[in-house]
């Protein structure tokens, strides 16, 4: 019994972690069309630019901005995590050998269906191999999502400069087209 409350709990916490995956992919899908939308607007735009040192440095931070927000999406979509290493007790780093069968790199590692499926029951029989299987899984998953926060928090700022610089070009060139019939006499 006490087994079928910590897989139970195992379960929920791999569940919850596979949703946060989800929802910040989908932020990074969104938050790219939405940065492609500007982008279209602000290139169609470009032509009609008044060009002054204040909208060229505004120009230089939002293409600065704009790829700095494409490339932390890019790592959001495609993390980079490293593999886990476990520390031995004399020090040295033992790399963990065990084929773990709930993720496609390790499922790629079978040459059939039926040489994984074997696999599959050698760790279900073993409460404990299951466990292990599943803990591992959950600590790789809370890995990727720390990655992919990171990722969106910093794609984040760089949209957010990005839309600055560019209302702040647009408001500069209203500006400098409402100048003359603002103080005319």
């Amino acid at each position: 019994m006490e087994t079928g409350k910590e897989f139970n709990a195992l379960l929920q916490v791999l569940s919850g972690e596979q949703q946060v995956i989800q929802r910040t992919d989908q932020k990074a899908f969104t938050l790219l069309s939405i940065l492609g939308v500007f982008m279209v607007f602000f290139i169609v735009h470009f032509p009609k630019i008044q060009m002054s040192a204040f909208n060229f440095a505004m120009m230089i931070i939002y293409f600065s901005s704009a790829m700095g927000t494409i490339y932390y999406l890019v790592r959001v979509i495609i993390p980079r995590v490293r593999k886990h290493k476990t520390k031995i007790e004399d020090g040295s780093v033992e790399k963990d050998e065990v084929i773990n069968p709930t993720f496609f790199a390790g499922i790629s590692q079978f040459s059939s269906p039926e040489e994984y499926a074997l696999y599959l029951k050698s760790i279900a029989k073993d409460d404990g191999q299951l466990y292990q299987m599943f803990a591992s899984q959950v600590f790789a998953l809370g890995k990727i999502n720390l990655e992919k926060n990171t990722n969106i928090r910093l794609s984040m700022f760089y949209f957010i400069a990005a839309l600055l610089s560019e209302l702040l070009i647009i408001m500069a060139m209203a500006y400098s087209r409402a100048l003359p019939y603002l103080f005319s006499s």
